[in-house]
C-alpha cells in the first residue's frame, strides 16, 4: 500500500482528503503543524485523524522556529507584499512543508499532500517549497485533480460526504468567508469579502484586534530592546522569539492595530481581496524601522530599501528555499549587524507613534545636525559641493535649454 503525508488541520478540506486518499488506497499519515492556530483542542483533532483512519497522526510544535528563522528576517527587511501585507500566511507554508517531509522521511512515505486550492498561491509555496528541499518528492494536491473537484464541487457534497463515513466537522453550509490562522496574523477572504463594495473590517470578526474606534482613550507604551535587529526584551523582559510575538499581540491587539483591508495579485495572476490583521508584526516592524534609521549608513539602509520587494514578492510566490533567498536573507543580516538599542513606541487607536530611540551605534551627531551656530559641520564646504553636483546640469542646459 502506497503512503503518504498529510498536511493536515482537522478542518472540512483536510478532514475530506483524509477520507478521499484511503479511498484510494492510500496509508495516511497525518500531521498537524502548530503555528500557533487558535484551536480549541489539538489533542482532539489528533484522535480525530487516528479514529478517521489515518496510519500516524502528530503534532509537531513550529511557532519558534517560525519567529526566530522566518518571521524576524523578514521583518528586518521591511519587506510587505505590495507595500502593505505582512506576509503572515507566505511565511508560514514553506516551514510546513518542511516539517512535512521531515516526517515523511521518517515513516518512508512516499508522497507529500496539502489542501492548498489550485487558484490560490498556497499550492505555490507548499510544492516549490517541499521540492526545493526534496527534488524527487511526489505532490498530491487533489484540489488539481479533477476526479477530485467531479467528486467534491463544493461545500454541500463536502459536508455530505463527511456525514456519510461519520467524520465530525464544524463547518456548516453557510459561511460569510473563510480564515488561515497562525501566531503572526489571521487573515480573511472569499465569501462576502469577494464582493469589493462589502467593507471588510466591518463585515470580519475580527480575532486579533479590538477596532481602533473600542480601542482604549489612552497612550499605551512599549519599549523594545533589539539585538542585531533581533527583538529580545519588552519593557525590559527577556523574552523567546515566540513570547516577543504574543506579547505584541496582546498590546498591538487592544490598541487596535494591525488591520488590512487590500486587492492583492496573486501568483497565479488573478487579483484577490483580503482582510488580514498582524498587531505584533506590525509593531516590530515600525520598531525596526525606527531602530535602524539610528544605526544603518544611509546607502545601505537604500540598497536595502530598493531591494525590500524583492523579498517580499519571493516570500509571498514561494521561493523561499532558492539561492537568491539564501543570498538575500544574508544580505539582511550584514544589515542588521548595528541594529541594537532600544526603541519606545505609543500606541493610540490604531497609531504607532515615535516616543525615543537609543542606541550605542547611532550615527546620528547632534553636533553635526544642529542648526544652532558652531558645531563641527562647516556650510561652507556646501558651497563646492553643490557646485559638483550641478555640473552636469548647468553642462546640459547650455546644450539643450529648458523653456519655463
Amino acid at each position: 500500500m502506497p503512503s503518504c503525508v498529510l498536511a493536515y488541520s482537522g478542518g472540512l478540506d483536510t478532514s475530506v482528503i483524509l477520507g478521499w486518499l484511503q479511498d484510494e488506497g492510500y496509508e495516511v499519515h497525518a500531521v498537524y503543524v502548530d503555528l500557533g492556530q487558535p484551536c480549541e483542542d489539538r489533542q482532539a483533532i489528533l484522535e480525530k485523524a487516528k479514529t478517521c483512519g489515518a496510519k500516524s497522526a502528530r503534532i509537531v510544535d513550529g511557532q519558534e522556529e517560525m519567529c526566530r528563522d522566518f518571521a524576524f528576517p523578514i521583518a528586518q527587511w521591511q519587506a510587505k507584499y505590495e507595500s502593505i501585507y505582512l506576509l503572515g500566511t507566505s511565511i508560514a507554508r514553506p516551514l510546513i512543508s518542511k516539517i512535512c517531509l521531515q516526517v515523511a522521511r521518517e515513516v518512508g512515505a512516499d508522497a507529500y499532500v496539502h489542501g492548498a486550492t489550485g487558484k490560490g498561491n498556497d499550492q505555490c509555496r507548499f510544492q516549490l517549497a517541499a521540492e526545493a528541499l526534496d527534488p524527487s518528492v511526489k505532490i498530491i494536491a487533489p484540489w488539481r485533480m479533477e476526479k477530485f473537484r467531479q467528486l467534491f464541487p463544493g461545500r454541500n457534497a463536502m459536508i455530505k460526504y463527511c456525514e456519510e463515513k461519520n467524520i465530525p466537522v464544524k463547518a456548516s453550509i453557510a459561511k460569510p468567508y473563510s480564515s488561515d490562522e497562525n501566531c503572526l496574523h489571521i487573515s480573511y477572504e472569499a465569501g462576502n469579502l469577494e464582493d469589493l463594495m462589502v467593507n471588510g473590517v466591518e463585515a470580519v470578526d475580527f480575532g486579533m484586534t479590538v477596532s481602533p474606534q473600542e480601542a482604549p482613550d489612552k497612550i499605551e507604551n512599549v519599549k523594545l530592546t533589539f539585538e542585531q535587529g533581533v527583538p529580545v526584551a519588552i519593557n525590559g523582559e527577556q523574552l523567546s522569539p515566540l513570547q516577543v510575538v504574543l506579547k505584541l499581540n496582546e498590546i498591538g491587539g487592544r490598541n487596535g492595530v494591525g488591520r488590512i483591508d487590500m486587492v492583492e495579485n496573486r501568483f497565479v495572476g488573478m487579483k484577490s481581496r483580503g482582510v488580514y490583521e498582524s498587531p505584533g508584526m506590525t509593531v516590530l516592524y515600525d520598531a525596526v524601522l525606527v531602530l535602524e534609521q539610528l544605526t544603518v549608513d544611509r546607502d545601505l539602509i537604500h540598497l536595502r530599501d530598493q531591494l525590500a520587494p524583492v523579498v517580499a514578492e519571493m516570500v509571498y510566490y514561494g521561493f523561499w528555499y532558492a539561492p537568491k533567498m539564501d543570498a538575500l536573507l544574508a544580505f539582511g543580516r550584514e544589515t542588521m549587524k548595528n541594529v541594537t538599542g532600544e526603541v519606545s513606541l505609543n500606541l493610540y487607536k490604531g497609531n504607532i507613534m515615535v516616543d525615543s530611540r537609543s542606541s550605542k551605534n547611532s550615527l546620528y551627531d547632534e553636533g553635526i545636525a544642529t542648526m544652532e551656530g558652531g558645531g563641527s559641520y562647516d556650510q561652507t564646504d556646501a558651497e563646492g559641493f553643490l557646485r559638483i553636483q550641478g555640473l552636469p546640469s548647468r553642462v546640459q542646459g547650455r546644450v539643450t535649454p529648458r523653456a519655463y
